[in-house]
């Protein structure tokens, strides 16, 4: 058990005095890859919290193999998709079921794998889970979307049936994107990535692919109504935004029901998005990072009309994947708070958004020296995050 902060201390009305004191300038020390100036103040490098309830964070399991995506079913147990291409669920004290078997082959290749995943709202009822995974076709590989019912016995997902396919196909493995979940009208929301080489870059740029975007889709796969209408001649009737470079979070805010996400960047240029249907993200004509190499990317250009700022960006990066907002009462000073799983920064980081700005942000469970590959709330309202070396880990409440 890890224990990540001291107790508050309690005014004579009950409260919590100093919920979320600022404790230092930033959280990040190392220096910048780049000279690149931000937007607006508190777009990078926020003055840092420190939570003041005290937090345990346990690794409850640590015999999974490489997890990315986890969720919670009703009955408090949690569902987890492991890369090679099997789910399991655990109890929240971390015993394991055995594999559950029957989804689609995937290509886990490089990034590829089983990704993201979600229940179905009516999951009680219905059984369905949705998933994300890298499928093998004959032009090379893509990021699909499949759906199936979980059995009654849980060894297997029945009949598994791949409802969209992220086009065109391309014959490599990176940059799948992967995260999916269901807004409040019942329809699904699913990040791409756009492929990462130089040959399908400039396709996040454009409406007749979906890649580099996030597209809104019905249960059957079909492009969702109510979708907006791109401007530019020949746009797919299921993209939702575009300029997305690697999006592997995805989460609906408790309030406003507005969707963030998460994106990798390259060197520097990580980003929290406000994602409002419509509009352009920017990538690649706009970033805040720069090439592997230390060449700029195209232009080195940050900002242009037309093309979305980031909420909050990284430069150097922490690598955000999969995130959360806090919607419990188990520690009320994380209310609305987001948390992103850090890959590279082997954290989880917790970000307070106040007017849809970041006001302060925390770094959590650094010490463990994980790859934090996503993080859900459980029913019992703790946290649970999954890591890339096999951990299961519940953060709450001491």
């Amino acid at each position: 058990m890890l224990v990540l902060a001291a107790c508050s201390k309690e005014n004579n009305d009950g409260t919590d005095e100093n919920t979320n004191p600022t404790v230092g300038p930033s959280v990040e020390t190392t220096p910048a890859n780049t000279s690149y100036k931000p937007a607006f103040t508190g777009q990078t490098r926020v003055g840092a919290v420190r939570t003041t309830t005290a937090i345990s964070g346990t690794a409850i399991a640590t015999s999974l193999s490489s997890p990315w995506g986890i969720t919670s079913l009703p009955d408090g147990r949690l569902l987890i998709t492991q890369k090679t291409g099997t789910m399991r669920i655990s109890t929240t004290t971390g015993t394991l079921s055995a594999a559950i078997t029957g989804l689609p082959a995937v290509n886990s290749a490089g990034q590829g794998g089983l990704l993201g995943l979600c229940i179905d709202p009516q999951f009680s009822t219905n059984r369905m889970v949705y998933w994300v995974f890298s499928e093998s076709v004959a032009a090379g590989n893509q990021t699909s979307v499949a759906k199936g019912r979980l059995a009654d016995n849980e060894r297997t997902i029945e009949g598994a049936t791949v409802i969209y396919r992220a086009n065109p196909a391309y014959n490599g493995t990176l940059h799948y994107g992967g995260r999916i979940l269901f807004d409040r009208t019942g329809n699904l929301l699913v990040s791409t990535g756009e492929r990462s080489d130089l040959a399908t870059l400039p396709l996040a740029q454009s409406v007749g692919a979906a890649l580099g975007k996030i597209v809104r889709i019905t249960t059957s796969g079909q492009p969702a109504s109510g979708n907006p209408t791109f401007q530019q001649a020949g746009s797919l009737s299921e993209l939702y935004s575009m300029g997305h470079r690697n999006p592997q979070g995805l989460a609906l805010h408790p309030v406003t029901g507005e969707l963030w996400q998460s994106e990798h960047g390259p060197r520097g240029g990580d980003e929290i998005n406000r994602v409002l249907p419509g509009l352009n993200y920017g990538w690649p004509t706009i970033t805040y990072g720069i090439e592997y190499s230390g060449e700029r990317v195209g232009a080195g250009i940050q900002q242009q009309s037309g093309l979305e700022q980031p909420v909050y960006y990284w430069d150097p990066v922490i690598s955000p994947s999969g995130m959360t907002f806090y919607k419990g009462s188990r520690v009320p000073e994380w209310q609305n708070n987001l948390f992103i799983g850090a890959l590279s920064g082997m954290h989880i980081d917790r970000l307070v958004i106040e007017n849809n700005r970041v006001v302060g942000e925390e770094r959590l469970l650094a010490g463990e020296n994980q790859r934090f590959r996503d993080i859900t709330q459980g029913t019992d309202n703790a946290l649970y995050a999954v890591t890339d070396g096999g951990r299961l880990y519940r953060i709450d409440k001491l």
